[in-house]
């Protein structure tokens, strides 16, 4: 295997997975090696519980994520949420639907074809992407989530020419499932601001994609169900160490996928962020235990892609 692994050296990647993972050099703009993320909140709704259960336990929020989609959302809840996370000085990233698990197509719900469902199918679906961030941008959002290399390719185009707004972000989704140093580099290239890695990687496979990386990773403390449910909170230390700058992310394990969301789902949804922000607590208890000298952002981070109010 030495001359994979001497061509890997010569191309300025690691050639194997550290045994003991060293630690990140690499920060955030503003030196902090970690920052907060709550996933799954799905509505303006959900947020401000997400906001006031953050704010009476002390967590910091510095972003929110959320999976329906700007298609499921009306003008007035979009411009809500800009307008809430504006006020607040944190980021709101919406995802970039449909994609091919909620389209017509069958191959997308075969048995083993998990990852076809992630994927913009076709040209038409790609423009209704483009369309959905495009509809985003318009309404003061300046992130996106994004899980097809295609859609993530052009969307970069359309911020260099000046057809989104010259800061819009960029967040890569754990569904992509790029997993090794290259493919993620590769990602980074194609405009990612920030990437969402797989959520089972040990920490010397975290440290090797740092290594060959220079953007924030994302990465599950805790996961949902159908993204393998594993409760990570011991390795939070470990995890800033080797891999910042990282948002830590907070999902919930025994938890329903409640995507697409909407009114009927409300009591649920807000239920589960609220309950986020409870993990998110305990998370960084750990972290301030076994790492009390790690970094966090304080708000506002300059370099957040925060949302703003459209007239």
């Amino acid at each position: 295997m030495e001359r994979t692994r001497a061509f890997l050296r010569s191309i300025d990647l690691p050639d194997s997975d550290p045994g003991t993972p060293p630690d990140s050099r690499k920060r955030f703009p503003d030196g902090a090696q970690y920052r907060v993320e709550i996933p799954s909140v799905e509505g303006p709704e959900v947020l401000e519980a997400v906001l006031a259960e953050a704010d009476k336990r002390g967590v910091p929020v510095h972003r929110v994520s959320q999976g329906s989609g700007t298609m499921l959302l009306t003008d007035a809840e979009v411009a809500a949420m800009a307008s809430t996370a504006a006020a607040r000085s944190i980021e709101v990233s919406l995802f970039t639907r449909p994609l091919a698990g909620w389209d017509t197509g069958a191959a997308a719900s075969a048995s083993g074809a998990t990852a076809l469902a992630t994927q913009a199918r076709g040209t038409e679906q790609l423009v209704y992407c483009l369309e959905d961030l495009r509809r985003a941008a318009e309404l003061g959002i300046r992130s996106v989530l994004v899980t097809d290399l295609g859609v993530l390719r052009v969307a970069a185009q359309m911020r260099a020419a000046g057809e989104l707004p010259s800061g819009f972000g960029f967040k890569v989704s754990v569904q992509m499932g790029l997993s090794n140093p290259p493919a993620i580099q590769l990602a980074e290239q194609l405009g990612a601001t920030t990437y969402n890695v797989p959520t089972d990687l040990s920490l010397p496979q975290l440290a090797a994609i740092r290594a060959a990386v220079d953007i924030p990773l994302d990465i599950y403390i805790e996961s949902p169900d159908d993204q393998g449910g594993f409760v990570r909170h011991f390795e939070i230390a470990e995890i800033v160490r080797v891999a910042a700058p990282v948002y830590l992310k907070f999902g919930l394990r025994n938890a329903p996928n409640i995507y697409p969301s909407g009114s009927h789902l409300a009591p649920l949804a807000t239920a589960l962020g609220v309950e986020r922000v409870r993990r998110a607590e305990i998370g960084l208890g750990l972290l301030a235990r076994y790492a009390p000298d790690a970094v966090g952002s304080t708000l506002p981070a300059a370099d957040l892609a925060v949302p703003e109010v459209v007239a």
